[in-house]
């Protein structure tokens, strides 16, 4: 494991790498639980550029002042490379209070990085500058299936709230939302 590691703030110049990285992390999380068809336009170019809008957006004019987008890089052969990145902020749904809920919007690192501790930086930054904001509980929706994404939420102790949800990505996909406190 590099010792150059580290979490920022995401930049304009990232944003083609947390592109990249959402649609590589998305086809390996989503993958068996989406039709190929699906799939392959998450990674096409149109879908890329809308990705590419949303993130440059959210570098360059957050909706508040407390949402952030960060990112994990790592250095390799003298290079240092966007690996994954979190977006979060204050929580948008109605049964939440965005003055003290929270939510993770995005968490993903880059397949053939993960297990390297690149998600639990990034999970813990998410929390440190949260508490550091004001939040008291963080949510997150995560695919009700059994699957990578969801099962790291839960071993960094989140639990389901009760909440579903189905959303359309072509084809029905179940999803709970987990919880976590994040201030005694």
């Amino acid at each position: 494991m590099s010792s150059a590691q580290f979490v920022r703030p995401a930049r304009a110049a990232d944003v083609d790498a947390v592109v990249a990285v959402q649609v590589a992390s998305w086809r390996s999380v989503y993958g068996e639980l989406l039709p190929d068809e699906v799939l392959e336009e998450m990674g096409g170019g149109e879908a890329r550029e809308r990705f590419r809008e949303q993130w440059s957006s959210a570098v360059a004019s957050p909706p508040t002042s407390r949402h952030r987008l960060v990112v994990a890089t790592d250095e390799e052969a003298g290079k240092r490379t966007v690996v994954g990145f979190a977006a979060f902020g204050p929580a948008g749904d109605p049964d939440l209070w965005p003055g003290k809920d929270a939510e993770v919007f995005a968490l993903h690192v880059a397949p053939e990085l993960t297990r390297r501790g690149h998600g639990s930086r990034l999970l813990n930054a998410c929390v440190d500058q949260l508490v550091e904001s004001g939040f008291g509980t963080v949510y997150v929706w995560v695919p009700e299936a059994d699957n990578a994404l969801r099962s790291f939420f839960e071993s960094s102790g989140w639990r389901a709230d009760g909440a579903r949800r189905e959303i359309d990505l072509g084809s029905p996909l179940a999803m709970v939302r987990l919880h976590a406190a994040i201030t005694a």
